[in-house]
């Protein structure tokens, strides 16, 4: 299959995936409502897919890639607890809006660091999605009201969208010798060990939750964890890193639709031009793969 091709693929998995994660905003707020805490929802998010993924990981034929491919997954997983729990931690200090506005800007350090560590060369299509993109995550934040607070909190959801933005592209790294269930199974091990032991270290409860906090920390491991990351990890292995992180914003398109359709929240025509903007992007970025340069796979 040609290029093009894996990439309209991989694309599909990647948004279908993203838009699975669209859950994962309504879970945590039924989890948090029962009893759970960040750490503690971290944990059972990973400890509920894991016996899926393990079996989903014996079943494939994937390879574990070799030993720098397995390094490129270790970091991953620990990048996605960096990004996670700053981002827990930013809303503790700031508001919501404030806090997904700043991590929307992940895309953009994606692309910087493609460019600077593999030496990518973007076309002028794909800069233009990523702007459009990055804009209407903007456009979602404000619709939300976000406004400068303290700085504090901001400061931690920048960190978070580093993480993020990190994340992106050591999974995608990782991608280019191991196949995408073994992937998977490795960042749910170490997501699943660092928040436990986070929690433990920090005394959050790990049990005591209500029914609907049970319930919503399952569909987390199954929805979001099983399922949304299991086509989320085999897109980024046949998406350039930059364009992983685009698609990866139609999270945030596919939250919006749901808050409306679960929660009753209702939709300003500011959010509706935000999700447009970042669907625009994501189509412009699959539509222009990196021009050839020094990049080189493995």
């Amino acid at each position: 299959m040609s290029d093009t091709g894996h990439s309209s693929r991989g694309m599909t998995a990647l948004v279908a995936g993203a838009m699975l994660l669209g859950f994962a905003a309504i879970f945590t707020k039924f989890a948090a409502r029962g009893g759970a805490q960040p750490l503690g929802i971290g944990f059972y998010r990973m400890l509920t897919a894991l016996p899926f993924v393990l079996v989903m990981a014996w079943l494939s034929g994937g390879s574990w890639g070799q030993r720098r491919h397995q390094a490129w997954v270790a970091a991953a997983g620990l990048l996605f607890v960096g990004d996670l729990w700053l981002w827990h931690e930013s809303l503790r200090f700031t508001s919501a809006a404030n806090s997904t506005m700043l991590v929307g800007l992940s895309p953009l350090w994606v692309a910087l660091a493609s460019i600077a560590i593999l030496g990518a060369r973007l076309r002028k299509r794909a800069w233009t999605g990523l702007a459009l993109a990055i804009g209407g995550a903007l456009v979602l934040g404000l619709a939300k009201g976000a406004r400068w607070g303290s700085g504090l909190g901001e400061a931690l959801a920048a960190g978070a969208s580093l993480c993020y933005a990190a994340f992106t592209f050591a999974l995608t790294e990782a991608r280019q010798g191991m196949g995408a269930k073994k992937a998977l199974l490795a960042v749910v091990i170490i997501c699943a060990l660092c928040f436990g032991l986070l929690g433990w270290a920090r005394h959050e409860p790990l049990s005591g939750f209500t029914p609907q906090g049970w319930l919503a920390l399952l569909g987390l491991g199954l929805v979001c964890q099983v399922a949304g990351w299991a086509l989320i990890t085999w897109g980024l292995g046949h998406l350039p890193a930059h364009a992983g992180a685009v698609g990866l914003m139609t999270q945030q398109a596919a939250t919006v639709g749901l808050a409306w359709l679960l929660l009753s929240e209702a939709v300003k025509p500011l959010q509706g031009l935000g999700v447009v903007l970042i669907i625009l992007g994501v189509g412009l970025s699959v539509s222009a793969p990196p021009l050839p340069g020094k990049v080189t796979r493995a």
